[in-house]
């Protein structure tokens, strides 16, 4: 499976806002945005004149990097968005914070969304009460997420549920933070999305 193996927080500087990529660590002196705020590469420094194309093109790559999809993902986010009814800006965030490992992230059982993407994938959740290994799949309301239960004894796992009691879930969760499970009662809106993000210079991008 096709994913980034780079240093994640050179994605942080490049974009020049914190994509919490490295969880509690961005929140600590340790970040690397905190320490170097300039771009990456030789020239990161200098001051360059940002015409229309490049602001667009930025917030594609900071929304694409914010969620950790790929580009042909992503392409296909907003296919998807544009086809359904509404504002094709917010379908795309909204189809984009409906994937599981999202969603196992905003539950507050790992510290950032490639933790979560990795916990999927080695089949510590379940979904419905099935075992799951895909990340992207997309959770609609009334579904169950949980921890397995073979995996409850995990060291990481049981760390993971003990510092979930200290974090805030989004409204659209209803999050038992004692088992660590979770259970969708709406489908995410726009304003369940607390990121900055600028949806329309996407759908401008994508329209050219």
């Amino acid at each position: 499976m096709a994913r980034y193996t780079g240093p994640v927080c050179r994605l942080c500087r490049r974009e020049g806002t914190k994509l919490f990529l490295k969880g509690e660590r961005c929140m600590t002196g340790k970040c690397a945005l905190d320490r170097r705020s300039t771009a990456p590469g030789q020239h990161g420094a200098a001051n360059k004149k940002v015409r229309e194309y490049g602001m667009q093109l930025r917030e594609k790559q900071k929304t694409r990097r914010y969620y950790g999809v790929l580009e042909t993902q992503f392409r296909n986010y907003y296919a998807e968005a544009e086809r359904k009814s509404g504002m094709t800006g917010e379908n795309l965030l909204v189809l984009l914070e409906r994937r599981l490992d999202n969603t196992v992230y905003r539950m507050g059982m790992a510290e950032s969304r490639k933790e979560a993407r990795q916990l999927v994938l080695h089949g510590h959740f379940t979904l419905n009460g099935k075992k799951v290994t895909i990340p992207s799949i997309a959770v609609k309301a009334g579904d169950v997420i949980a921890v397995k239960e073979s995996s409850r004894d995990n060291a990481k796992i049981k760390s993971l549920i003990e510092g979930a009691a200290s974090k805030l879930s989004p409204k659209w969760l209803e999050v038992n933070k004692e088992n660590g499970s979770a259970k969708v009662v709406a489908l995410p809106a726009r304003e369940d999305i607390d990121f900055d993000f600028n949806e329309q210079l996407i759908v401008e991008l994508y329209s050219k």
